[in-house]
């Protein structure tokens, strides 16, 4: 059936009907564009935890790593690895999202820069999510025709998870995306280590493995492809880019309270770097096995053909369109939101209603959905992909954390700087620079021009300026500070409901400080008290690092005689 045995087809239908099921169930809890979006910000711990695991961990991915340590070693897990230093700053950048009460990236954009900076970012963001989607289906995609040896073609397995997705997701959207992702983050776990006992069996135990390969595979670092240079500027542009990725405002912003949205970015992230070691591990293991394959992106396709028994490569697809919709769904309701809130609302319709809202949201979901699909047709690999998102969001990248950080930069500077950014890369580009070198350039260039056109030309109005910062120090559980102020609160969740609050001491004062928002001032206002919150997770965050690439590197040392 289908080039599989049929108790792997039932294996994956049950899959489908279960997840189809559970993301059904919540088309209840939409009643309105912010329910739509953002989940009405009701979402607790565990929740969190699951929608940023299952959002950023994809099909994609592990076939992108896995490819990379079958042909470069263990060095091949940095293509997922670059955010692995900015995890613990994740801690301290998810609370940002929270208080701004945005509901897109498009919104900060307007509110700190221009509607213009908006616009501009909202035609990125769809692009990105139109290059994320097409990635991911088109990883999967032919990996799966792999499988079945084309009983199922690209085509036709790209159609079927687009239906799948849809079904479920348009009706229900973030809280079945949400809700679904509790059932899918498990699969990504199997998927990320169901191979490794089988590759070694085949390869016939590490001896075997470590005598079949050179030492360098076994290295976190590649004479070639992943240099040391290439991971340093990796995690650079990495950590520039990362915060204005657009589906984060939701996966931070949805949370009903700031613990929530730092635990569940922070602790779901970490999932995903420990399932990572399984994926290059894996990719090492099918280097000793597979002496020569025509493309490195089919090691993990060829692994799952012929290595798994009956059941569990019904178990492995299963997994692998787990990976592929978790982060689909998410990717096509931020991508929806961006559409309908940044750009149809601001140039064709300012008066939306909330029943227009949520009718252009689900059609505008249908056409970046898409449009990924376009892009899986014509994308030529899932690296490269990787890559041009890396930069694209790098350039934006500059501008927010400016706009957090330094109260004088504008809009004109938020401009230039893209504009130098993208002009680099793009020069830079046709000179065949490889992405280290373009970041090298262009990062040093983007955040020196937005400081000089920014002091050259006139400051944003201080109207604007204190009304977004006055929401970056206010907590959430004091949202009526907000109203004495006479701030308007976008979408403010379930947090109001809790905090009308007894006005003691302020959350700010006593643990609650944000250090990357206070960071140009910290000379006078730095207390353990103050950023109690900050300090202690940020430090624990960079011990959890510190642990997985000491796990990394005790890896790497198996089967060593």
């Amino acid at each position: 059936m289908f080039g599989l045995n049929p108790i792997d087809v039932v294996i994956i239908a049950a899959y489908f009907g279960i997840t189809i099921y559970v993301g059904l169930r919540a088309k209840s809890a939409v009643k309105s564009s912010g329910d739509y979006f953002m989940g009405g910000r009701s979402f607790g711990k565990i929740m969190m935890v699951a929608q940023a695991f299952g959002a950023g961990t994809r099909t994609d991915q592990v076939v992108a790593v896995v490819g990379a340590s079958y042909q470069v070693g263990l060095a091949g897990i940095w293509y997922q690895w670059l955010y692995i230093f900015a995890t613990p700053f994740f801690w301290i950048i998810a609370p940002i999202y929270r208080r701004l009460r945005y509901i897109t990236i498009g919104d900060f954009f307007e509110q700190r820069y221009s509607v213009s900076m908006s616009a501009a970012y909202a035609v990125a963001g769809l692009c990105y999510f139109a290059v994320e989607i097409g990635i991911i289906l088109k990883g999967t995609g032919v990996t799966i025709s792999a499988i079945t040896n084309g009983a199922i073609t690209t085509e036709a397995t790209v159609a079927l998870m687009v239906a799948f997705f849809l079904s479920y997701s348009l009706v229900g959207g973030l809280a079945a995306s949400a809700g679904t992702k509790l059932v899918q983050g498990l699969l990504i776990l199997v998927l990320s280590f169901l191979l490794i006992p089988f590759a070694l069996s085949a390869a016939g135990g590490l001896a075997a493995v470590r005598e079949k390969l050179p030492d360098e595979m076994f290295s976190l670092v590649a004479p070639n492809e992943v240099t040391l240079f290439f991971i340093v500027m990796s995690v650079i542009n990495g950590l520039v880019g990362i915060v204005v990725y657009p589906h984060h405002m939701a996966i931070n912003g949805a949370g009903k309270t700031e613990e929530s949205c730092r635990s569940g970015w922070t602790f779901g992230t970490f999932i995903k770097r420990f399932a990572t070691l399984g994926w290059a591990f894996t990719g090492v293991l099918l280097a000793a096995i597979f002496s020569e394959l025509p493309n490195r992106e089919q090691a993990f396709g060829a692994a799952v053909q012929r290595l798994l028994p009956v059941g569990f490569t019904g178990l492995m697809i299963a997994a692998m369109v787990a990976a592929v919709v978790s982060a689909c769904d998410a990717y096509m309701i931020a991508g929806s939101a961006l559409f309908t809130r940044n750009f149809y609302q601001k140039f064709f319709n300012q008066e939306l209603s909330e029943s227009e809202s949520l009718r252009v949201a689900r059609l505008s979901s249908v056409g970046i959905v898409a449009l990924g699909v376009t892009v899986a047709l014509l994308i030529p690999s899932v690296v490269e992909g990787l890559k041009l998102v890396w930069k694209i969001m790098a350039f934006l990248g500059i501008a927010f954390w400016m706009g957090v950080i330094w109260r004088r930069a504008n809009a004109v500077g938020a401009w230039v700087s893209v504009i130098v950014t993208a002009s680099a890369s793009f020069i830079t580009g046709a000179m065949e620079w490889s992405l280290e070198y373009q970041a090298a350039l262009y990062l040093p260039l983007g955040f020196l021009s937005l400081i000089a056109a920014s002091l050259l030309t006139k400051p944003e109005s201080e109207k604007k300026l204190n009304d977004f910062y006055t929401l970056l120090h206010t907590p959430v559980g004091e949202e009526y500070k907000l109203k004495e102020a006479g701030i308007a609160v976008m979408l403010a969740g379930d947090s109001v409901a809790a905090t009308n609050a007894v006005k003691t001491e302020s959350l700010e004062d006593n643990g609650h400080g944000l250090l990357l928002v206070d960071l140009l001032s910290l000379s006078k206002t730095f207390s353990l008290k103050r950023y109690r919150v900050d300090v202690q997770g940020f430090a624990l965050g960079t011990l959890a690092v510190i642990g997985i690439i000491g796990l990394a590197l005790l890896t790497a040392q198996l089967g060593r005689a």
